[in-house]
């Protein structure tokens, strides 16, 4: 399993920055090689991507959320992965998004990619992607306040 962390600072109040990752379906927008995320609801998506050349569609899973401070997720079937987002406010008006993510290489391609760190300057880029896609927006697209406990969750990944 390979683990990435990254951090940015966005120039949005902490809520904002919250608010607009709450907007599942606009990763496309500022993440690469992500094509569709489908909210089925509060908990559970549907994720098409391409990743080293490669489609793939996977469900996920949040498992913790708490507004302002963390989503946790983790795949249930198809591509191997989990992580975390965190925010955390620096002032009123600043903020710190970090993605932490946790993930297992499928086949010679995408274990080639993570050796030679290109999931690393995905993740690098797709954050800063989203500094400037929330900055221009002026305020979040949308919102889900709604909290997800780790108790909640359906059970152990199969």
């Amino acid at each position: 399993m390979s683990t990435i962390e990254k951090s940015v600072t966005v120039d949005v109040p902490v809520r904002t920055a919250y608010d607009q990752w709450t907007q599942f379906e606009s990763f496309p927008k500022f993440m690469d090689g992500v094509q569709e995320v489908r909210q089925l609801d509060d908990k559970r998506l549907h994720w098409k991507a391409t990743i080293a050349g490669i489609t793939r569609e996977w469900d996920a899973e949040i498992v913790d959320q708490t507004p302002d401070e963390r989503i946790t997720w983790r795949a249930v079937d198809g591509t191997t992965n989990a992580g975390t987002v965190s925010f955390a406010a620096t002032d009123a008006a600043t903020s710190r998004v970090t993605l932490r993510l946790e993930f297992e290489p499928e086949g010679i391609v995408e274990k080639a990619g993570d050796v030679l760190h290109l999931v690393d300057h995905r993740v690098t880029r797709d954050l800063e992607r989203f500094k400037d896609f929330i900055e221009a927006q002026n305020g979040a697209t949308g919102a889900w306040r709604g909290e997800v406990s780790p108790a909640d969750h359906t059970g152990p990944r199969p």
